[in-house]
């Protein structure tokens, strides 16, 4: 039932050359945490071009990561492409590449043990001269990385870019990575989440996605210590999917916890089932944080 990617965002290592798709900006959040986390956790540097550097540091911090720390210790970096891949308005792979054997220099200098870098290439979808020489880039990072001391993860959202243009760029990535899914259909999505750990859920949700369903509680509760099961992005949820949640929830033996997450429709609609008096279980709204 698991449709799981080619390799895990939490088995990523130094030199490797990943290729992220995702389809919500929720997934590319939760992926990009948990490769960062990892990064700090083993003593590594970590640099991130977001779209939204502010929003992104953020996000780090609301899922876990002692980002701000990081930032203020000189272990972490979160910029914007422009300042890191583009000269001017133009992108020319000479250019960016500098700019990542810069870093690879400094990373050494400063004496980490690797460097793990998170490259949004949505920049690559606005007018930008130059975006012809993409895959030269792409094949470029391979070659450096080959002993390097660094990881790349290059995120491309499969929904905004073209298959030729995820097709010309992925033979140069090592390792190909997505969410792990239980469900995708569309109307509903059910996959893992890997910071805070637990699973995801978006769209609507009823009773013919209950082996998914229960499937996905049943590997976060036996994987997992403390679980999430975020479901901000989740319009709809029956009775019966509810109750399997909160009976999930239950199953849990102290002193593990678990956070529902939810938009504020279906966070009444636990509050009603009385959720919030389950012992170890925390029902936070989304507008809460």
């Amino acid at each position: 039932m698991t449709v799981g990617a080619e390799t895990q965002i939490t088995d990523l290592t130094i030199n490797d050359h990943a290729c992220l798709t995702f389809g919500e900006h929720e997934e590319l959040l939760d992926l990009t945490t948990a490769f960062v986390r990892d990064g700090l956790a083993e003593g590594q540097r970590v640099v991130w071009l977001a779209e939204e550097p502010a929003r992104s540091l953020a996000e780090l911090g609301r899922r876990g990561v002692v980002a701000r720390e990081a930032t203020t210790a000189g272990r972490m970096m979160v910029m914007t492409c422009k300042d890191g891949l583009l000269d001017g308005q133009a992108f020319t792979a000479e250019h960016a590449m500098r700019w990542l054997r810069d870093q690879m220099v400094r990373t050494a200098r400063e004496g980490y043990p690797g460097l793990r870098v998170a490259l949004d290439m949505s920049w690559a979808l606005t007018p930008v001269s130059g975006i012809e020489q993409l895959p030269a880039f792409e094949e470029e990072i391979a070659a450096t990385l080959a002993g390097g001391g660094a990881a790349v993860l290059c995120q491309y959202d499969r929904e905004r870019f073209d298959p030729i243009t995820l097709a010309s760029v992925s033979g140069y990535h090592t390792h190909t990575v997505a969410a792990a899914t239980y469900h995708h259909d569309a109307l509903l999505r059910i996959c893992r989440q890997y910071a805070p750990p637990g699973i995801r859920l978006a769209g609507q949700l009823d009773r013919s996605a209950e082996d998914a369903l229960r499937l996905a509680l049943s590997e976060t509760i036996r994987v997992d210590d403390d679980i999430t099961v975020n479901m901000a992005e989740l319009s709809f949820i029956d009775l019966f999917s509810a109750r399997m949640i909160i009976d999930a929830v239950h199953s849990l033996p102290a002193p593990r916890k678990a956070t529902l997450r939810c938009s504020p429709a279906i966070h009444s609609r636990f509050a009603l089932l009385g959720a919030s008096a389950v012992p170890g279980l925390s029902l936070v709204a989304t507008h809460d944080g």
